[in-house]
């Protein structure tokens, strides 16, 4: 048994080929689980398809040659030509594999270090897959420890607690200059994406209210109703700032919109309530000499990629904690996987010395026929004796194994010792 990865990200491939890669709707990535699984030798299977990566947990019999198996799945699958992709894939086997899938599980795989999206990601497609009947014990025990993982760099380290995206860190800003978010009215001056990100934000630190002016009264509707919000015409814009305690701004214009006369007389008119001002357009719609004016806080693009960077670079130090927990989880899982090793073994040797005791008390039988029924109980329990004391020993040393580092090297010597598995390895070379 051996747990496989293949894949390809953001790291391997661009997005022409991620796309090709994908499972582009729910149907096609359940019909994909139901044939990967009926390949032979292909025990359990699991499918994360992401618009930032596409892989494929796997749960494959030994000695197979499962990589072609489902390079072939994909070209068939998917319609692809070979030399389309595979020069993209990236393959993991084993501990290599174990570590890759609690990495991505914390989002230390992402494109954005940490993000906690990819956890949800994560179980969503292993539920699909648990609910075609494709995973089973081993890779239910590897979700489980996976999310049980993510949870715990969660807790234990601050990785998530850094903004690195530049709407989330103007968020972030405006909650250190109010405390609290709840309550407040911010306003959307221009509709970019970048500022729609923002509101939502936002919303979700619960400003009560969102204003969105625009130079299209058309689009300042269709935003402003996505956010339950109210529209405004843009030549109103001005005679609106005194109602609210955050703006953001990035529109198109060649000058400055936002004039510090223009904030002079908002500020008088909230009776000095500070207002936090953010302006992300390029060029700046905001006059920076605002930022000189009591209970003004203004940020431009260049201040939010600042924090930005310092963010990240404390999201990277998270990392390092985060990456020895990843570590120890995977000794963890590991020694597990040797103890479901060590059990079987242990009944094989067992097996192999009741074998011979059998064997030997029938010879004995045969030549010593004068013995009574109770002599031979008496050998027979004798050699029951020898047998559970000469394994006693080696049974502790065996369940002790699951514990240490390397062990595969003595249970290979063990089961070469004593045979264990040789007549299989003898099938496949038939």
């Amino acid at each position: 048994m051996k747990i496989c990865i293949l894949g390809l990200s953001h790291k391997t491939a661009p997005v022409e080929i991620r796309e090709k890669i994908a499972f582009s709707s729910p149907q096609k990535l359940e019909e994909g689980l139901l044939l990967l699984k009926k390949i032979p030798h292909i025990k359990e299977v699991v499918i994360l398809s992401t618009c930032n990566r596409v892989e494929i947990y796997l749960i494959v019999s030994d000695g197979i040659n499962w990589k072609e198996d489902i390079i072939s799945f994909f070209c068939s699958y998917q319609g692809l030509k070979r030399d389309d992709f595979v020069s993209h894939l990236y393959f993991k086997e084993d501990t290599d594999a174990v570590k890759h899938i609690f990495r991505v599980a914390c989002g230390l795989d992402s494109m954005v270090l940490g993000e906690p999206q990819i956890t949800g990601q994560l179980k969503e497609a292993y539920g699909i897959s648990a609910g075609k009947n494709t995973t089973g014990f081993y890779i239910n025990k590897l979700m489980h420890n996976a999310f049980s993982v993510a949870k715990r760099v969660r807790t234990e380290t601050k990785i998530g607690s850094f903004a690195v995206s530049i709407s989330f860190a103007a968020v972030e800003l405006a909650k250190k200059i109010f405390e609290t978010l709840e309550g407040k009215k911010a306003m959307l001056i221009g509709a970019g994406e970048m500022a729609e990100l923002a509101a939502k934000h936002l919303i979700t630190n619960g400003v009560s209210q969102i204003i969105v002016a625009n130079r299209t009264y058309e689009r300042a509707c269709m935003l402003a109703s996505d956010f339950n919000g109210v529209p405004c015409n843009f030549e109103e814009f001005p005679d609106k700032l005194k109602d609210v305690d955050i703006v953001i701004s990035s529109t198109g214009a060649p000058n400055f919109i936002i004039t510090p006369e223009k904030i002079k007389d908002a500020i008088k008119a909230r009776r000095n309530k500070p207002m936090f001002l953010i302006d992300i357009a390029v060029p700046r719609d905001i006059d920076p000499k605002v930022n000189e004016l009591d209970n003004c806080y203004l940020y431009d693009i260049d201040d939010l990629q600042n924090v930005v960077d310092e963010n990240l670079k404390e999201r990277q130090k998270e990392a390092l904690k985060a990456e020895e927990i990843i570590n120890s989880e995977v000794y963890e899982f590991e020694r597990w996987l040797r103890s479901l090793e060590v059990k079987p073994l242990i009944v094989e040797i067992r097996r192999y010395f009741e074998r011979i005791k059998e064997e030997e008390l029938e010879e004995a039988k045969k030549k010593l026929s004068h013995l009574t029924e109770k002599d031979i109980k008496t050998i027979e329990a004798m050699l029951n004796a020898i047998v559970n004391k000469t394994l006693h020993r080696p049974t502790v040393f065996l369940k002790n194994l699951s514990n240490g580092e390397e062990n595969y090297l003595y249970l290979d010597a063990i089961k070469e010792i004593f045979g264990i598995g040789r007549e299989e390895k003898d099938e496949k070379k038939d």
